[in-house]
């Protein structure tokens, strides 16, 4: 980790096994990878393969075996609890193939809450919110409840949370996966689109080959290794 320009997120030998003995299952096997600032990689495997589990230990959600993840150049895989949290509030947003908003909260609320748990002021928070909807093409459904928004509405306001707080890496697991094509298409360019404006980075999981053509590069998680694709 000595490049006069650290990457992103690089992942550097990690394992993940789950279960014991002969049912032992070895998910990662010593996976390698590296992505640059303002690179756009699709992850691609069959399903099993283990994608969303490199995606939580990218993620810090879950720890590896072995190996090391380097998010900013900081070598992450023993840091305590705190830290670790501290990281994923600076440096990291998560987009999923369900929204997981909260319900009770409006689309506004949603994208507002994260920036008051990271200490932006309620005022400023609400500004920033604003500014992400109307981006999103969402300020006539701020108001809302996730239940009074269609599905791909909803995966909108889920990416405007996810971008709420300026992260330098988004990840993202099957984000369009719930929608049906049409609505796939639209929520997936208007999340190429804004990534690339903002100049984020993002590894993204997908299925679909022709979405995973629109990024900069493919990587394919095949046998616990990431191959480029």
């Amino acid at each position: 980790m000595n490049d006069q320009i650290q990457p992103v997120l690089s992942l550097d030998g990690v394992v993940r096994n789950f279960g014991r003995g002969h049912t032992e299952l070895h998910v990662l096997r010593g996976a390698d990878f590296t992505i640059g600032a303002g690179e756009i990689v699709a992850l691609v495997g069959p399903s099993g393969s283990g994608k969303s589990t490199l995606l939580q230990i990218a993620g810090l959600l879950e720890k590896p075996d072995a190996g090391e993840i380097y998010i900013a150049g900081e070598a992450c895989s023993k840091l305590n609890d705190d830290r670790r949290t501290e990281i994923r509030r600076k440096h990291l947003g998560f987009v999923y193939q369900y929204h997981h908003l909260l319900p009770e909260f409006s689309a506004l609320e949603n994208i507002v809450i994260p920036q008051i748990i990271a200490g932006l002021s309620k005022a400023e928070a609400r500004e920033r919110a604003g500014q992400l909807l109307e981006t999103l093409g969402l300020s006539d459904r701020a108001t809302h409840r996730p239940a009074e928004l269609s599905g791909g509405e909803q995966q909108r306001v889920a990416m405007g949370r996810a971008l709420a707080n300026a992260p330098s890496l988004l990840l993202a697991d099957e984000p369009t996966g719930n929608l049906d094509p049409e609505t796939a298409d639209d929520v997936f360019n208007m999340l190429l689109n804004l990534t690339r404006q903002v100049g984020l980075t993002a590894l993204i999981a997908t299925h679909n080959s022709e979405l995973a053509s629109r990024m900069d590069r493919v990587v394919k998680l095949e046998d616990g290794h990431l191959i480029e694709a």
